[in-house]
This record gives structure tokens, sequence and C-alpha cells, in this order.
């Protein structure tokens, strides 16, 4: 298997929910056509939902009780801690989509994908997602990095880091990763935003989310212990600053305006 087929992690379930919730609102997307796109790969329930008398209920179930928002009332977030951009004030979602990393919000609603593992009877493992539901005790106000701001921002990263990866020898001690630096050019269909959305919004989310998947990979042990503790240091400083970059670029994509 070459490098870049390695990197086979999907692309964050928050942003592709905010880019097909917010293109149905718009009219865009009809209902059926989100649901297949959300449901495609995973079972997906939503726990809490305000207003619902069970406790979990299937997504084509919750995803009503967004049929009155605006597109722009739906948003993504990708915090971390120390960069907490876009959240609310202190309360369970925060620290629930700072746990996560991800999360929507969608007006005074918050929600939060959670992945749970299953055995089946044959001993097939399967993934299916729980979204948390949140009520919030307002709508947070939106601070929108624009696309051709966090484009030129992730490119600038990018440049660097690279530099500093080649630096560091990361082709010796993580060959894959070396590798998979080089797929950023080649995004798939499922780096592809519904439709709404204009080209460069839609070229930095193809870019952006597989440069996610490299930097999940980027993140995990090197195989065969290559990497020891002064190597994985000097790997996570040099990543940092690109990791920022690439979650201002997906929330800039998924939440940009739709063309008019």
């Amino acid at each position: 298997m070459s490098p870049a087929a390695q990197v086979t992690l999907t692309t964050r379930r928050s942003a592709r929910f905010v880019a097909w919730t917010r293109a149905w609102r718009a009219g865009l997307v009809s209902f059926d056509e989100i649901l297949d796109d959300l449901t495609a790969e995973e079972e997906q329930h939503v726990r809490d939902l305000p207003g619902q008398w069970r406790e979990e209920v299937e997504l084509r179930e919750a995803l009503p009780a967004l049929a009155k928002l605006h597109p722009d009332e739906i948003r993504l977030v990708l915090p971390v801690p120390g960069d907490p951009r876009g959240l609310p004030g202190p309360g369970p979602f925060t620290s629930h989509a700072l746990v996560n990393g991800e999360g929507v919000i969608a007006s005074r609603l918050g929600l939060v994908p959670e992945a749970r593992q299953h055995t089946s009877g044959s001993g097939v493992t399967f993934t299916t997602v729980l979204w948390r539901a949140f009520e919030l005790s307002e709508a947070p106000s939106a601070h929108l990095p624009g696309v051709r701001e966090a484009d030129g921002a992730l490119s600038q990263a990018l440049t660097e880091t690279t530099t500093r990866l080649v630096r560091l020898d990361v082709a010796q001690w993580r060959p894959e990763l070396a590798g998979a630096l080089q797929a950023l050019r080649k995004p798939d269909a499922e780096t592809d935003l519904p439709p709404g959305y204009d080209p460069r919004a839609r070229r930095l989310y193809a870019r952006a989310c597989v440069l996610d998947r490299v930097l999940t990979l980027a993140g995990q042990a090197a195989p065969g212990g290559a990497l020891n503790s002064f190597e994985a240091q000097q790997r996570d400083e040099a990543l940092r600053p690109l990791a920022a970059a690439c979650r201002a670029a997906l929330v800039a994509a998924c939440n940009a305006p739709f063309e008019s």
C-alpha cells in the first residue's frame, strides 16, 4: 500500500453535518439528500434533544428541530484546549466540544458527535454516532475567519511545517507521513461540499480535510517505536501551528456564505 493510501481517516463528522445541514436550510438539497449523505456509512442518533420525550432518537427524527433556522445560524466549531474559538461560555456543551475537538452550534442548540463501537454476534465491528444535544442560554456570536484569510494562513503554515519536518528527517521515522503530505493535492469524493459553496471555499475544504487526516496520522505513535520522546516533542511543536491553521480553514470553509 502506498503512503498516501494509508491515510484512510474520515472527514470530521461535525464538518459534514454543518455543510449539508446549511445547504438543506438554504433549499439547495432535500431532506432525503442530507440524510443519505450523513448516514451513508454510519447509523446516527441524537440524545437529549430539547422537546423530545424520548431520550434518544434517530437523526431523521431530530433534524426537523433545525427546520426554521437560517443557514448562517448553523456553524462548525473545532476547539482544542487553549483555543476555544467559536464556543459559548463555560457549560456542558463547551466541555464536551473541547473533549471531542468538534461540535455544531445551531442557534441555541449545541451538538457534539461521539463514536460508539459495536460488535455483532458474528464478530464484525461497526461504528454508530451519537450526537449529544445541549440547550444553550443564547446563540453565541460568530467570529468567523474569511475563506481568503484562512486559505492564505493554511498555505503559509503548510510551507513552514513541511520545511521543519524535512529538517527533522520525518521520512526516516515516519515515512507514511512524509508520503501523505504529498497527497494534499489529491482530495477524494468525501472532501466535496454540497451545492451552494463557491469554488474557493470548496478548494479550501478539500485541502483542509485531507490535511486534517494527515495531522491525525501524525499524532499517532510512530510504528516500531521509531519516535523517541525528544522526536515526539519536536514533531508536536512543528505540527501545532499547522493544526491550528487547518482547523481555522475547515471552519471558514464550512461556515462560508453561500453564493448569491
